[in-house]
């Protein structure tokens, strides 16, 4: 049986010049448990040292509800602050625009000032990857691309992405753009297939935009499969990952990564060791029947 190309070992994020590590780092629940700059610290150089390099935060994460926005930003921060040489290791991006209770504000005043205040809390000069949360539907796309085309006037950011638009959402922020979008964040996991069939991944591919995948492993769901369907996932997913001497997680990871459209898939998790397996997905080799036999699975119905 003829394999799928092999997952390479950098990626590049759309038509810039910014190298990419094939798997990214999500830090979502970084200021969880009151956890210290020491083991924040811990994190940052297990995904360094396992050859994780981009690192995906947003000014959001930490909130809890009533309080904590911005403290996932303002932890890397201290990080970073305690060591500087750490910075030039990381494709560092972040995401704006989501403001609690609103809920979202790509406003010219407040996205502005949004961009200005997690290179505060970063204590950084700029921002690799700057990212539109999710969609304001009040802030016309013009508006919002003389914004970020500011941005990277000023230095502020290197290169744009969006996270959880629509197909038409990106077309129209992409047509105003002068500094052209080079990633796109969806959900996609086994488990969650959609931007598979419904031009997502193609349209990213026209576009030239990595997608990077959040919540790759269905937000634990994978883990512990309830529905039949789930488990036919995971079954296929399973005999895969024992042929190849990996885990389940790690299949999965794999899977994403076989696309031709170059998904990156973002490790969620907060334990040094399982962000560091992540990077074994690179070694996976896929046939087109392995993959297939996930996809009909997820699908819950073969294919026409």
């Amino acid at each position: 049986m003829s394999l799928l190309p092999p997952i390479p070992a950098t990626r590049t994020l759309g038509a810039s010049d910014i190298a990419i590590s094939p798997i990214a780092w999500g830090m979502w629940r970084l200021a969880e448990k009151d956890r210290s700059v020491a083991e924040a610290a811990q994190l940052v150089h297990a995904a360094l040292d396992a050859g994780i390099t981009l690192l995906d935060t947003a000014d959001i994460y930490g909130f809890d509800g009533s309080k904590g926005f911005g403290d996932a930003e303002t932890l890397l921060g201290e990080v970073l602050a305690a060591e500087p040489g750490l910075r030039g290791r990381i494709v560092l991006a972040s995401k704006g625009g989501i403001v609690p209770p609103l809920p979202y504000d790509q406003s010219a005043e407040y996205l502005s000032s949004a961009i200005d205040a997690s290179l505060r809390r970063m204590q950084v000069e700029t921002i690799d990857l700057y990212q539109i949360h999710r969609p304001d539907i009040l802030a016309h796309p013009q508006e919002v691309a003389k914004v970020l085309d500011n941005a990277v006037a000023a230095g502020k950011i290197r290169a744009l992405g969006v996270s959880n638009f629509t197909m038409p959402q990106i077309e129209a922020l992409q047509h105003f753009l002068g500094n052209k979008l080079v990633a796109t964040q969806p959900e996609i996991s086994p488990l969650r297939i959609a931007c598979i069939e419904n031009g997502e991944l193609d349209q990213a591919m026209r576009l030239n935009l990595t997608p990077l995948a959040w919540s790759p492993l269905g937000g634990g769901q994978l883990l512990a499969p309830e529905s039949g369907r789930d488990k036919a996932v995971a079954a296929e997913l399973d005999r895969v990952a024992e042929d190849q001497g990996v885990s389940r997680s790690v299949a999965a990871y794999g899977w994403l990564m076989a696309h031709p459209a170059g998904i990156v898939p973002i490790i969620g998790s907060q334990n040094p060791a399982r962000i560091a397996e992540g990077m074994n997905a690179l070694n996976m080799r896929w046939t087109r029947q392995n993959w297939y036999a996930v996809f009909v699975a997820a699908r819950g119905e073969r294919l026409p």
